[in-house]
């Protein structure tokens, strides 16, 4: 099987071709046939008109002498026989090689008129005949014909004929394949060295290019499509490590710098007195910050790798809020930001607690992370229907900028640092993961005169039993 698509195609076209051609031949060989023995016997029949003249009012026994004499003026390769009754007289005088009932004629068939057909003789031999009716059935010796017979040639005759017409009949299938086979074959093999060429830029660091146009068969326009999709998605991955190396390298280069200055000061006695536990402070400040960075990839690695293993149990929503509202309050208070809780009370969930606690602190870090002061921040959780419980975390600062809420959940998106301060931008991805694992989901909006809300769903899943991880 030839490697390439158009060799491919047009070796199909070629057994195509050739099918075709002995199927033509094939037809052509049958209606050749036929026609060389309609020939054959109609020549024959024209032979026996002026013997069956001469010999028509004979008798029978007249007859074996007249078609005697009458044998010597025919070509050798015919043969001449008067068939009475059941009984053949061959006009040569020899053993018949015909059957009287192997030559078919109509019983209504007038004197004078023929019939011809093809019989196989006793010896083996195909004959073309022509039967002549000398007389209509006697009183005695009942109907006498005169036969005339040749070999069957007609086969030969038409493979001949088919042979001479066949080169013609292959021409004429070239030329009307070749051009479909071309244009078949490049419709499909000028789509797919777009393809090719297109995947050789992939493997580049930068972006892939503009879409390929679909064209070609469907099956190759939905290949086209789906890589097309594919280099969409591989640039928006791209787009979001360049975003997260940028992300990471600035966030780490404050820390550092931070670090390096305070271990140079504590190093050449700058830092000395009250100022070394202000210098080992800092140090320890910028550590956990560098840590946390750690911790929120080490996070987002678990949920893009479905690593996220919870374990549910009955918790109550009020506490979680509280507790998370406690746990943020010196923060808050640090920055002149009004933080409250709101929850309904007797409200219950089946979920992970740590993965609860994580979504409720990284909302709320995320809203404390605008910094301005006066800003009021609420914290809610309210029952929706059939168990489910919906987490609130709403602000009055200057909300999301336009035309960011459709990506505030993507990794290591960052609208603006003036809303996400300092962070790595992966705390509202991570946020999302966390409520997409318990089959929840998480939404952003902008409320109106200002201010920003981030909703978490969480369905109410009944505890399982033994409190298995549920991956």
């Amino acid at each position: 099987m030839p490697d390439r698509v158009p060799a491919r195609i047009a070796a199909a076209f070629v057994a195509v071709g050739l099918v075709a051609v002995l199927a033509v031949g094939a037809g052509l060989f049958v209606s050749l046939r036929s026609l060389h023995q309609d020939a054959t016997i109609a020549s024959l029949g024209d032979i026996a008109q002026p013997i069956v003249t001469r010999t028509r009012a004979l008798g029978a026994a007249d007859l074996r002498a007249a078609i005697t004499n009458l044998r010597a003026d025919l070509r050798p390769e015919l043969g001449l026989y008067a068939v009475v009754g059941e009984r053949v007289i061959p006009a040569d005088g020899s053993a018949p090689i015909l059957a009287a009932a192997s030559v078919s004629v109509p019983s209504d068939l007038a004197a004078g008129a023929s019939a011809g057909g093809t019989l196989s003789a006793t010896d083996g031999q195909r004959l073309v005949y022509s039967a002549t009716v000398l007389r209509r059935e006697g009183a005695v010796v009942g109907r006498i014909l005169l036969v005339l017979t040749a070999p069957d040639n007609a086969g030969a005759l038409a493979l001949r004929d088919l042979l001479r017409v066949l080169p013609a009949v292959s021409t004429v299938v070239a030329v009307m394949v070749a051009p479909i086979a071309w244009f078949l074959s490049r419709s499909i093999t000028r789509p797919l060295r777009r393809l090719a060429h297109a995947t050789s830029a992939v493997p580049a660091a930068g972006p892939t290019g503009e879409p390929i146009a679909p064209e070609g068969p469907l099956e190759v326009r939905d290949l086209t499509e789906r890589f097309n999709e594919m280099t969409a998605a591989l640039d928006a991955v791209r787009r979001e490590e360049r975003e997260l190396l940028a992300n990471i390298r600035h966030d780490l280069k404050t820390p550092l710098t931070v670090v390096a200055g305070f271990a140079e000061a504590l190093r050449d006695g700058t830092a000395s007195g009250s100022g070394v536990p202000r210098a080992a402070a800092a140090i320890a400040q910028e550590a956990s910050r560098m840590e946390r960075l750690i911790e929120d990839l080490r996070s987002v690695d678990d949920a893009g790798t479905a690593g996220l293993a919870l374990r549910p149990e009955a918790v109550d929503p009020a506490s979680l809020v509280a507790d998370a509202v406690a746990r943020f309050g010196p923060r808050a208070a640090s920055a002149r930001i009004d933080l409250r809780a709101d929850a309904e009370p007797g409200l219950s969930l089946a979920a992970d607690r740590a993965a609860v606690e994580r979504i409720l602190g990284n909302l709320i870090d995320n809203a404390l992370s605008i910094g301005a002061p006066g800003v009021h921040v609420l914290v809610e959780a309210r029952a929706l229907g059939a168990g489910a419980v919906a987490f609130r975390v709403s602000d009055d600062g200057p909300g999301f900028p336009p035309g960011s809420l459709e990506r505030v959940f993507d990794r290591f998106f960052r609208a603006d640092p003036a809303r996400t301060g300092p962070g790595t931008g992966l705390g509202l991805s991570i946020v999302r993961a966390l409520a997409r694992a318990h089959g929840g989901e998480a939404v952003a909006e902008n409320l109106a005169p200002t201010g920003a809300r981030v909703t978490v769903t969480l369905p109410g899943v009944p505890v399982p039993d033994g409190a298995s991880a549920v991956e």
